[in-house]
């Protein structure tokens, strides 16, 4: 009876379709009918209405529904009485969310079925949780601590509640920060020893937080203060850094630390302060636009029924969200229980994301706009299965792009097989600078394909898991995410830490194609970062075909693409690197190195084009690789054993890496400024026995001087074998454009070609 009914359903629903298309045919009109909608939501509409109408009509007293929730409650109901797909149209215009909404296993499609809730044609339906701050008043000028740049210029409005961000039609609001300083020998975790001046007692000193970047140049944090001690000048915090509040290890002379929300530094436009205790916020206006307080983290959560600690979760599926719009999400904080992934660049199961699948199979995110938020932008949690993430646009986000987040190293490995395709990512990392556009921890099998990252902060792609080290450590990274009781329990007496081949299956982000990616101007403002990253992973990743340009910024010790401790089984293949600063690859190693060309790598601080940085490298391969250089400033092969072939091991106990261990040969070296260069390259690496069959030779591609790399006709590159490399896949994809099929690594094949 409900297959009947369904059928009945779907003829009502597509005949006036049919019969709008008719007309519209004879009228020669091209644009598609969209499919008309189950349900519709409207800002103008009322939950009182039955949803079904796509406009208010005044003499029926019925229309579209005003909630996403109420929506969502009929859709449930439908299920019961309908078979098939689902379709919720949502009208444009703002909706206010005062609280999350929540879509679970009731809401999932039945069968092969989906339930959609997508945009109206041409229309843009935007979710926010920003309230509108009004009643703007004058700040006193004599209010003690604002700055005279300030006084006559700063406005105050009465609030409630605490919140960390702040929007107007420009985005988000800076909160007011102090000029950086150098942090104090006897600092800790917790404990900020800070120049003399530098942090005040101030009566609201709950609001006040500190904005540091703990000891590592990867990594910063934001850290609530709970008490000043202004003789002592020490500053106590709630939570603990992820390391020692010192200065920067390999940047010393880099101003380190920053203290937020304190009226003393409100003293430019657009910044702003928030005083709980008074239950005012301070802004000095940068233009007339609504301002805007955020009330949540996240916007949308769909949640199956999860089972952290036990081997079974059940998932919504095939829900689908298309075209709609995102914004004002609130900034999370660190938590006291948070668990980090590597470097605390995020937190597992965080709820951090203005859209969230937590349990999820068959679900998609497609044609999205997420924008001026506090924390990122999406999740996929724990259970993750086979979802979509595609055509998406990410931007000016606190946080970060896109993090398919599996559980912790164990047994339990249900993060996989996901597609996140054609997402344009940029200017993300806007608070916590440490955060990526896209991120895989503990998630494998996933293609990553198509996207553009751009303006980041720091790296702008990882592949991550768990270092062996952090299986006999403690602390908030890494250490709380395993799950011991899966893994045979905590290492006792004097096992203090596992081996890799003991770890090795609870690896989870094995076999990854991160492939056709376009990525320029990461590494913006942090060091010790690349545009693509992978550590800790497990085996069989492949970063091939993508397209790494421009990055110019000065950072020290960045890569375009990097392979990093402990990191194995790795194949680094047909990539194009053009114009980045320091370093174009580092290999470790056993991991392929094969088909790339790197070219001109900006010196300053290193300009190294290839470099091995842990060995033993037995089992690795670099071949068929080319190094082009315009300038005479090139170090083509970096080998810490260069200079001491004796040495086995560097300052730190890791065995160094020789590129005589490697299987190495048929790469083209050259130097367009001074040939030499190339031909002194290539005759140390014959006199470690590699490179056999490589050439110092011009590989003649069509315009390298304009980033035209293709290769003439009689280039030797061709003769040798080396395969060109097709920029016209890489990147976004047009509408309508297919996209390469993806198609089995090649690269490791062992052919003789001269």
């Amino acid at each position: 009876m409900n297959k009947l009914r369904g059928i009945i359903h779907r003829i009502e629903r597509v005949a006036p379709v049919l019969l709008s298309m008719a007309v519209l045919s004879a009228c020669e009109v091209e644009n598609e009918v969209p499919l008309q909608a189950d349900f519709y939501v409207s800002p103008h509409g009322s939950d009182d209405w039955s949803g079904t109408l796509a406009e208010p009509d005044s003499e029926k007293g019925d229309g579209p529904f005003a909630t996403l929730s109420r929506a969502r409650d009929a859709v449930r109901a439908m299920k019961k009485s309908v078979d098939g797909d689902i379709q919720v149209s949502i009208r444009g215009g703002r909706y206010r969310l005062d609280e999350t909404v929540v879509f679970g296993l009731a809401d999932s499609g039945e069968g092969e079925s989906t339930i959609t809730y997508s945009a109206y044609p041409d229309e843009t339906p935007v979710f926010s949780s920003g309230r509108e701050i009004t009643d703007w008043k004058p700040a006193p000028d004599d209010y003690p601590g604002l700055p005279e740049a300030a006084v006559g210029k700063v406005l105050m409005a009465d609030v409630s509640g605490h919140f960390r961000t702040l929007y107007d039609k420009k985005g988000n609001l800076p909160r007011a920060r102090s000029a950086g300083f150098f942090p104090l020998e006897g600092s800790g975790r917790d404990r900020l020893h800070f120049p003399k001046g530098r942090l005040r007692n101030w009566p609201n000193v709950g609001d006040v937080e500190i904005v540091v970047r703990p000891h590592h140049a990867w990594i910063m944090n934001i850290l609530p203060v709970v008490s000043v001690d202004e003789e002592a000048q020490i500053a106590r915090t709630s939570i603990e850094s992820t390391y020692l509040m010192n200065r920067l290890h390999f940047l010393k002379d880099t101003e380190s630390c920053w203290v937020e929300n304190v009226i003393d530094e409100l003293d430019e436009p657009g910044e702003w302060a928030l005083n709980t205790k008074e239950g005012k916020v301070y802004l000095w206006p940068r233009d007339e636009s609504p301002v805007f307080a955020p009330l949540l983290n996240e916007l949308i959560r769909v949640e199956g029924a999860i089972d952290r600690e036990g081997p079974m979760d059940e998932p919504v599926r095939s829900l689908r969200f298309h075209g709609l719009t995102f914004m004002h999400g609130e900034r999370y904080e660190l938590a006291a229980d948070d668990d980090g992934l590597q470097h605390d660049w995020d937190m597992i199961d965080k709820d951090n994301a203005l859209v969230r699948f937590r349990g999820a199979e068959q679900c998609s995110i497609e044609e999205c706009h997420f924008l001026h938020s506090g924390s990122g932008a999406i999740r996929v949690d724990l259970y993750g299965q086979e979802n979509t993430i595609s055509g998406n646009h990410i931007e000016h986000m606190g946080g970060g792009g896109i993090l398919l987040c599996g559980y912790g190293p164990g047994t339990k490995d249900v993060n996989r097989k996901n597609l996140v395709s054609n997402n344009h990512i940029h200017d993300v990392g806007e608070i916590y600078w440490h955060s990526p556009g896209i991120f895989l921890w503990q998630s494998g099998e996933n293609r990553v394909a198509n996207n553009l990252i751009h303006h980041t902060p720091y790296t702008s792609l990882i592949v991550s898991g768990c270092m062996t080290d952090f299986f006999g450590k403690g602390g908030r990274e890494l250490t709380g995410t395993i799950r011991w009781h899966e893994i045979g329990g905590k290492p006792t007496g004097k096992k203090k830490k596992k081996t890799l081949d003991e770890v090795r299956s609870f690896l989870h982000s094995h076999d990854n194609l991160i492939e056709l990616n376009e990525i320029h101007h990461a590494m913006e403002k942090m060091g010790d970062g690349n545009a693509i990253y992978i550590r800790g992973a497990g085996p069989n990743n492949v970063i091939r075909r993508n397209f790494v340009h421009h990055l110019v910024s000065p950072m020290h010790m960045q890569c375009a693409i990097r392979t990093d401790g402990g990191q194995m089984d790795t194949v680094i293949a047909e990539n194009l690197i053009y114009k980045c600063t320091s370093q174009g690859i580092m290999l470790k190693l056993n991991n392929r190195c094969e088909n790339n060309i790197i070219a001109d790598v900006i010196a300053p601080p290193r300009g190294n084009y290839l470099a091995l940085r842990e060995g033993p490298m037995t089992g690795a391969v670099i071949r068929k690789n080319i190094f082009y250089a315009s300038s005479d400033e090139v170090t083509f092969i970096d080998e810490v054993a260069a200079g001491n072939p004796s040495k086995t091991e560097d300052w730190r106990g890791t065995v160094i890496a020789r590129a005589s261990d490697a299987e190495m040969d048929l790469n083209i070296y050259f130097c367009r400024e001074d040939p030499s260069l190339a031909s002194a390259t290539l005759e140390r690496q014959q006199e470690q026995g590699v490179d056999a069959n490589s050439k110092a030779v011009d590989p003649m591609f069509v315009d390298p001087g304009n980033g035209d790399f293709r290769f003439q006709p009689d280039s030797p590159a061709l003769k040798m074998g080396i395969v060109p490399i097709d920029l016209s896949k890489i990147g976004l994809l047009t509408p309508g454009e297919d996209a390469l099929p993806s198609q089995p690594d090649n690269s490791s094949k062992n052919d003789n070609d001269n």
